[in-house]
């Protein structure tokens, strides 16, 4: 519907997108209060239980996925609600930016202003500094293994206690794993559809997409240093067993590379940071889905965390596709799979 209405000039599709994902506006929670605020000049919704609480509760803070380009406040607010009541936790929701409008950094640069404001001034929230948690879907998986990274290294601020990220993007250097192959016509997210979004966010607009599909847009010299972490061979057997074609060489073209060449930067590809910074990450959560075009990239970093020492829970829905959890309660339904997903985050934040 959305190409239709973008060639018969009425909108563009990714205005059409926004507006049948723009979510509804809910009543009053009986047991949370909600406010609208703004920190540091980003918008977030802050979700705080009403009920007394014996200590510090933790603080969640929340980026919401939708490939840069979709999303709001109102898109996950039964999601942020679930979590908040579920948990007893503090949930700080972020409005980014959005692509294609406001290229990258700008979705990271919001994402982790937000949360060093939220840091600064935690005691106003009745949180735990020393329970402090990021966490996102999809796109905002990505911010929020971003902001993660960002802040390891930080000794001004208070460490991070987990990452939760929810069948999280983390590069873009390879659209031929096995998980795009056996995926790339599932909904919610189409192959093409992964690569066109990490295109508007990188450049506000999806040229060169069929070039990055195809893997022309990485250098020879750069894919081999980077195969050592993005490599099907780091990709359990068991995830192979369904149809996976080899990767058809193609070659190298420059003048795509030019283009595209921030896709080697960890605060757009976090799989792509060095062990450094990755062994200085916190205890991680992350949920993919084995239909879904990014499974892999779940699978990649997983073994990356591991790797370096972090302690990682996995919770793998064998029955998932991508976006399941953004479903929870959808138009007065909800997907079982994405039920088991949401409370498998509830739980990881009951452990910590």
């Amino acid at each position: 519907q959305g190409k239709i209405l973008e060639k018969t000039g009425l909108c563009s599709q990714i205005t059409f997108g926004r507006y049948v994902r723009q979510g509804w506006k809910l009543g009053l929670d009986p047991k949370l209060f909600i406010q609208d605020l703004q920190f540091n000049k980003v918008p977030v919704r802050v979700y705080q239980p009403k009920a007394t609480s014996d200590g510090r509760r933790r603080g969640i803070i929340f980026f919401h996925g939708g490939g840069w380009v979709f999303g709001s406040l109102d898109t996950y607010e039964k999601v942020c609600r679930y979590i908040a009541r579920e948990s007893e936790s503090v949930v700080v929701s972020v409005q980014y930016r959005l692509a294609p409008e406001h290229k990258y950094p700008a979705a990271y640069e919001d994402c982790l202003n937000a949360t060093i404001h939220f840091m600064k001034h935690i005691e106003h929230y009745g949180v735990d500094p020393a329970h402090v948690i990021v966490c996102g879907d999809s796109a905002g998986g990505n911010l929020a293994a971003a902001v993660s990274q960002t802040l390891a290294g930080r000794s001004d601020l208070p460490k991070l206690r987990a990452q939760i990220l929810i069948y999280p993007g983390l590069q873009a250097l390879d659209f031929n794993l096995p998980s795009y192959h056996q995926n790339r016509g599932v909904p919610l997210l189409f192959r093409e559809r992964a690569a066109f979004f990490a295109l508007q966010y990188l450049n506000g607009d999806a040229l060169h997409m069929q070039e990055v599909l195809e893997g022309s847009h990485i250098p020879p010299d750069m894919r081999m240093k980077y195969r050592k972490w993005v490599s099907p061979d780091n990709i359990p057997e068991k995830f192979k067993v369904r149809g996976v074609k080899p990767l058809r060489s193609t070659d190298f073209i420059a003048e795509v590379y030019e283009t595209v060449k921030r896709f080697c930067e960890p605060n757009l590809c976090p799989l792509l940071a060095e062990d450094a910074i990755v062994h200085q990450l916190p205890e991680s959560f992350i949920l993919t889905c084995e239909y879904d075009v990014l499974r892999d990239d779940g699978l990649l970093y997983k073994k990356r965390l591991e790797d370096n020492g972090v302690r990682v829970t996995w919770y793998h829905l064998e029955d998932g596709f991508h976006g399941i959890i953004s479903l929870y309660d959808y138009c007065g339904f909800s997907f079982p799979a994405g039920k088991r997903g949401l409370d498998s985050v509830v739980n990881f934040l009951k452990s910590l």
